[in-house]
């Protein structure tokens, strides 16, 4: 009879066990130092080996040729605990054996020695389940069992135990297993199967699995039914997902607020007997994504997909504010949850997509904000392209300020380019030397103040508060692609010496903006700085030219 393989390839060994080594190398450290325990209690989401790591210990501790905390899976116990012909290890399932009577049956078991193994074991899954009264009736035996006596107790609900139980136990803690680890179970398996399956259909296999193996396991089972040769479009097949293409296209829609195009679209999908409700989970994974891309310095550890498909992502998280998008995965969550609750899934997916890409028929202050955000983009894009136009500077960086108007160490300092002149007389005198240059006027002519300067130092103290704090009080103006920051301290412009620094500065303009800007100074121009004398001290000199008493002058 064929063996589905979560159950024909579940570790026998605690070294086979995967993504769960925090675990596995405390028991087999206690089985090796004899060091056992009466009561353990293993926690965790579904998938995660609770089970496996259950049976594995009932083994361990009746192994009689016990190898580095592993049980050998040869001597006469371990044969006959893998076969189940012993009375003396017992899995009970605590949702069908719930009652006190259940419970009150173990407690008269456990007096008697074993009849063949070492120990005698229990195993209660879904340890939850048990009604108060059986619980209080286990209380008592779970905290002085007999010398031969080991409880297991496991749950993936472990706030519904009480504490008097749990403080009875030794617990143990599992963790959905990442996905990389998953991929090199599935490809071990899929070898000794003589399956081929690609890279990404493993890592989407695990993607989906949610960190649980025993699911990646059995979506592996339905994907080799339909095919030896196992690709990406196998699983998505399998599970009637949407291709990662689907999911970009339907993202670009939300963006662009295509609302015709996106629900052709989603027709499309439903005649292909996509499946709307996980449509609509994949979906909002896919803008999860994006919102990792836009707010986690390093994404890619986070973010399941090809390298491909993350470039594809990147691209895309420019082109979105992060309140759209999460405004965007607010739609989905809640039609996702009227799903749930017998609603037509088409129609709710259809609902939540005229919401996302017909956003003017939504008066919510969430819906006000995403469409503020987009005006935002929309007119810092405008801003961006018109400001050269307005200054009459069409060409490059170089048309505004040429390279032949700045000493080269003025141009390292400003541009990035200093690591030829670090530590040379003329980068040290860098900034004296640019405020004598005549540069030309224009420059500073043409410069707005840059009201988005207090976000740009915000941004910056989540890479250092203390640069941060020495651009506190300073200002900034743009003209073209250049950013000019007024101070009056040298402080930020040391730290502008530092390729380090100013690649951060730019990391954090680009951020804010969506724009590459370039850094330099700023000078008043020259009409600012004329008519930049006291009025009231000039009216103070009228008046006494005129010969009138002023008291106190």
């Amino acid at each position: 009879m064929y063996r589905v393989l979560y159950r024909k390839w579940r570790p026998a060994v605690f070294d086979d066990v995967a993504g769960q080594e925090h675990i596995t190398i405390t028991l087999k450290n206690e089985l090796k130092t004899q060091r056992i325990n009466h009561a353990y209690l293993f926690t965790g989401s579904r998938g995660t080996g609770k089970t496996t790591c259950a049976k594995i210990l009932s083994k361990a501790v009746n192994c009689l040729d016990l190898r580095e905390g592993n049980p050998c899976g040869i001597c006469e116990n371990c044969r006959c605990i893998e076969s189940d012909s012993t009375l003396d290890v017992i899995e009970m399932d605590g949702a069908s054996n719930r009652r006190i009577d259940d419970i009150r049956g173990i407690i008269d078991e456990v007096q008697f020695t074993p009849a063949k193994v070492k120990r005698r074991v229990y195993i209660i899954d879904e340890v939850h389940m048990l009604t108060a009264e059986a619980f209080n009736a286990l209380l008592k035996t779970l905290e002085e069992p007999p010398a031969h006596v080991v409880f297991i107790l496991a749950t993936t609900e472990v706030h519904k135990l009480p504490l008097t139980i749990m403080s009875r136990c030794q617990r143990f803690d599992f963790h959905r297993i990442n996905p990389v680890d998953i991929s090199k179970r599935l490809r071990f398996i899929a070898q000794e199967e003589n399956i081929n399956i690609s890279d990404e259909a493993l890592m989407l296999i695990a993607a989906i699995a949610d960190g649980a193996l025993r699911d990646a396991l059995s979506l592996l089972d339905r994907c080799m039914g339909l095919s030896s040769d196992i690709t990406d479009q196998t699983v998505a097949s399998a599970v009637g997902l949407a291709q990662q293409a689907y999911l970009f296209d339907l993202a670009d829609c939300c963006i662009d607020k295509k609302c015709e195009q996106a629900l052709s679209m989603l027709h499309r999908l439903y005649n292909e007997s996509k499946n709307m409700e996980r449509l609509c989970d994949e979906l909002a994974n896919h803008f999860r994504n994006l919102m990792m891309i836009k707010t986690v310095k390093k994404p890619r550890d986070m973010v399941v997909m090809s390298d491909a498909d993350f470039k594809t992502a990147e691209i895309q998280a420019e082109r979105i504010m992060l309140p759209e998008i999460v405004y965007i995965m607010d739609v989905l969550q809640c039609a996702y949850e009227k799903m749930s609750k017998g609603a037509s899934n088409k129609i709710e997916m259809e609902i939540a997509l005229i919401k996302l890409t017909s956003q003017v028929l939504k008066t919510d202050n969430e819906s006000l904000l995403t469409r503020i955000a987009a005006l935002e983009r929309l007119v810092n894009k405008l801003t961006a392209d018109l400001r050269p136009l307005a200054a009459g500077k069409l060409n490059s960086d170089e048309s505004v300020l040429p390279q032949n108007q700045k000493p080269e160490s003025v141009k390292s300092l400003y541009e990035g380019s200093g690591s030829q002149y670090e530590g040379s007389a003329d980068f040290n005198q860098g900034k004296s030397e640019y405020k004598k240059l005549q540069t030309p006027q224009n420059l500073y002519e043409d410069a707005v103040k840059f009201n988005q300067w207090a976000d740009v130092i915000n941004s910056l103290k989540q890479y250092s508060r203390a640069i941060a704090a020495a651009f506190e009080g300073t200002n900034a103006y743009v003209s073209g692609n250049y950013i000019l920051i007024e101070s009056d301290t040298d402080i930020p412009f040391q730290l502008l010496k530092q390729s380090a620094q100013r690649d951060k500065m730019r990391v954090v303009l680009k951020e804010v903006t969506g724009k590459e800007y370039r850094l330099g100074p700023y000078n008043k121009p020259s009409s600012q700085q004329e008519d930049s004398s006291d009025p009231l001290n000039e009216l103070i000199a009228q008046i006494q030219g005129s010969g009138i008493e002023v008291e106190g002058v």
